[in-house]
């Protein structure tokens, strides 16, 4: 019969296996903030595949810009003009309305908004511009203006290649859509309940006596 181990007695803790302290293992992530940058992916991928659209509507609905040839230079044929503002302008009214669009169904679905979701509103607007912005070059008229050129023939009228004068334009989408969908979830997104007052605890009655 032996007697119980004393408290200095008891063998020492056992490290887990692998030799690392509880207290060192990674806490495991949290499934919200996974959950919110899945989210996050899938709202920058759709929203850059809307720039498909932007670009085809921007290569529909821009103005062109006319330019003859002499057989020695290319010259506008209209030098007062204003079709180039007219493919900046042209682009931004159209970036700005799938801004608009963009946040509003992007609210509509995920009416808790995060600032995950915010940036990737903001990235997929971005990456949408591009988009549109290089398949209109691409679908658009020639962009070798002296083949362009030849290919007419001296004294004959042809349309200069799409472009934009400003690479600003390109943030006209990310920003209104980030500006719609703050606005949006500040209006009508889910209010935190506010917390119940706390009131003191009543003083103990004291006989005086």
């Amino acid at each position: 019969m032996t007697a119980p181990l004393t408290p200095h007695e008891q063998p020492p803790e056992q490290p887990p296996a692998g030799g690392a302290h509880p207290s060192a293992q990674q806490e495991p992530t949290d499934p919200g903030t996974a959950r919110e940058l899945r989210q996050a992916a899938v709202v920058a991928v759709a929203v850059a595949v809307a720039g498909v659209l932007l670009g085809l509507l921007w290569l529909w609905l821009a103005p062109r810009i006319p330019l003859i040839s002499d057989d020695r230079a290319v010259y506008l044929k209209d030098p007062e003009g204003e079709q180039a503002i007219g493919m900046d302008g042209t682009f931004v009214l159209l970036a700005l309305g799938f801004g608009v669009l963009s946040a509003a169904v992007v609210f509509w679905l995920r009416r808790r908004g995060g600032i995950a979701l915010v940036v990737g509103l903001a990235v997929g607007g971005l990456l949408a511009s591009v988009i549109a912005w290089r398949l209109g070059v691409w679908l658009g008229p020639e962009t070798d203006i002296v083949a362009a050129a030849r290919s007419a023939g001296k004294g004959v009228a042809f349309d200069a290649p799409l472009k934009l004068s400003a690479m600003g334009t390109l943030l006209a989408w990310p920003f209104v859509a980030m500006v719609v969908h703050l606005v949006l979830t500040a209006l009508f997104g889910p209010r935190d309940p506010e917390p119940e007052p706390q009131w003191p605890a009543p003083a103990p009655f004291q006989d005086g006596r």
